[in-house]
């Protein structure tokens, strides 16, 4: 609770009961000098009581809405209690009572007035700070959802440039395989004309070899 509600109140009650001792004890006062003096310090004491109850309504209004609705029920008693010291104060004024009853019932109709006010300020307030926690829920879920959408949009940019990093790693696969399909077709025909070589100079040797052999035999028969 509020330290400062807390003084507020204190003062309040401490005034509050000071001046219904004093609104009893003027009104056994017989009409005169002492009572004039006395009527005026209980009026110039309700006017104290009057500022504590608009201070104790400004600090509880300032307040988180959990302390503020349980600070206003009790200001609302308070309120009630002030009521009923202007009403005694009333009555110590006043030597005729059917003047103060029909005071008295005009001002419950004015209380009940009021109150049925301030209860409607009360959940206007209420309702007004529920929709600007309402508004501030909806500005975070807008924030989270951009936040999200530019994060999608990032990962499909990743994802684009991935994809065409992939689609060139693949057309160099295509162009290498190609390459070495040429390789291979070059190497196959080198094989076979070496292969066709080693044929044509295997039977050049087998020839000279022959020719030398026939030389020799024909040397060897004619000497």
């Amino acid at each position: 609770m509020s330290e400062v509600f807390e003084g507020y109140e204190r003062q309040y009650c401490e005034l509050s009961a000071n001046l219904s001792r004093k609104c009893n004890s003027a009104s056994l006062l017989p009409s005169g000098e002492e009572k004039r003096a006395k009527l005026s310090e209980i009026n110039s004491g309700l006017d104290d009581c009057d500022n504590l109850v608009r201070k104790m309504d400004l600090e509880a209004r300032s307040l988180q809405p959990s302390v503020k609705a349980m600070l206003l029920a009790k200001l609302r008693e308070y309120k009630s209690d002030l009521n009923k010291l202007k009403k005694e104060f009333k009555r110590a004024m006043s030597g005729n009572p059917n003047q103060v009853n029909h005071d008295e019932l005009l001002e419950a109709g004015l209380a009940d007035t009021h109150a049925v006010s301030a209860n409607q300020r009360d959940r206007l307030s209420m309702s007004v700070e529920r929709l600007d926690q309402s508004g501030d829920r909806i500005k975070e879920s807008r924030r989270t959802v951009l936040e999200t959408e530019e994060i999608g949009i990032s990962i499909l940019e990743d994802l684009h440039q991935q994809r065409q990093t992939l689609l060139h790693a693949h057309d160099k696969l295509h162009g290498v395989d190609d390459a070495i399909d040429k390789s291979k077709k070059v190497l196959a025909s080198m094989s076979r004309r070496i292969t066709r070589n080693k044929w044509i100079a295997g039977s050049l040797i087998a020839a000279l070899v022959l020719a030398i052999i026939l030389i020799i035999s024909f040397k060897v028969f004619h000497h």
